[in-house]
């Protein structure tokens, strides 16, 4: 997904964004489709990396054209559409495809995926702009070095880090939400997924709030969220044995985490003024560095620490965003009122 994020759509940048679209989605729907009938491991692995790739090379275009067809002052809620169902795909389809594979078979979740995209291919063919010019709202494409030169900017480079930090802090927990859970917490393993789709509703809830208000306030959303969160997290670390704190606190956490997470999202956008059809990918890039960095060390966490390990790992990830977020607010302050020699 990182790397295939930047890649795909720096190939596909001068295609229409329909047949684009549509060709990642065809790919992907091919990859399950080879990855159910094979009886080759090594087949099944490159199946898996095809559809990582065309996952990336979509979600990149998708997030680039949506700001490109939408006024600037609805981007941040039309991107907040296009993460809320990343969301519940993410909180609803992981526990969902795992049931059905333990039921059926694993055959069955790849065939699942696969028909499950169809409808997806008609509506991309239906409503996607078919010619470039129809994309006009951030401008057409320069060149890629001309695109890839936006990642030298400050601000971009600020808001990627930032949204890599809390993506990473919010999976170093979820991963292990249901560790927690069963562990210091007590609660049984039929009561885990009710606690993940808990999280997943304060996440869809977060996503929302980002969208509603992400465009106007989104300087507001993030000072707020960002000490909410580690505080959050800090609260949970604390009272990670009590089954009563970590329901509510499952809901708040999701909530505050999303929707600080595509506050930041569309900032990357939003400040790659020059890479109208890059700029999604290095949100998406930004979204799977968080999403690999933030297990990782959850995980050396736990072996060192234990359960409270990637809890704590989270507010410090977050305290580090807050950190960079402030630095950079402070220093932009001093230049702006900074009076120029008379």
């Amino acid at each position: 997904m990182v790397i295939g994020a930047p890649v795909m759509a720096g190939a596909a940048r001068r295609v229409s964004p329909r047949w684009t679209l549509t060709g990642f989605l065809a790919l992907f729907i091919i990859a399950h489709v080879v990855g159910a009938v094979t009886d080759s491991f090594a087949v099944l692995l490159i199946s898996r990396v095809g559809a990582a790739l065309a996952n990336a090379g979509f979600l990149a275009v998708a997030l680039s054209t949506v700001t490109r067809i939408v006024p600037v002052e609805r981007h941040t809620r039309a991107l907040a559409i296009i993460l809320g169902g990343t969301t519940l795909a993410l909180i609803a389809g992981v526990p969902a495809g795992a049931l059905v594979g333990e039921l059926l078979g694993w055959r069955s979740t790849l065939w699942l995926i696969a028909v499950l995209c169809l409808p997806a291919l008609v509506a991309v063919l239906a409503t996607t702009p078919t010619r470039p010019a129809e994309v006009s709202e951030r401008g057409a494409p320069g060149t890629v070095g001309r695109e890839l030169a936006s990642l030298r900017t400050r601000p971009v480079q600020l808001n990627i880090v930032m949204a890599a930090l809390i993506n990473a802090a919010t999976f170093c927990t979820f991963i292990y939400l249901a560790a927690i859970a069963t562990g210091p917490a007590g609660l049984t393993e039929r009561a885990v997924p009710a606690l993940l789709a808990v999280f997943g509703i304060g996440a869809f809830l977060g996503v929302n709030t980002a969208g509603r208000f992400g465009d106007r306030h989104w300087r507001r959303l993030i000072f707020g969220t960002g000490p909410l969160l580690m505080t959050g997290w800090g609260l949970l670390a604390l009272t990670v044995t009590s089954p009563l704190a970590l329901w509510p606190l499952a809901l708040i956490q999701g909530a505050l985490a999303f929707a600080l997470g595509s506050t930041l999202i569309a900032r990357i956008i939003a400040t790659a003024h020059d890479a109208p059809t890059m700029g999604g990918s290095f949100a998406t890039v930004a979204l799977n560095v968080g999403a690999v960095i933030g297990p990782v060390i959850g995980g050396l966490a736990i072996e060192s620490i234990g359960v409270r390990g990637p809890v704590i790992v989270s507010a410090v990830l977050v305290l580090l965003a807050i950190v960079l977020w402030s630095a950079a607010s402070a220093s932009a302050h001093r230049t702006s009122t900074v009076t120029p020699p008379g």
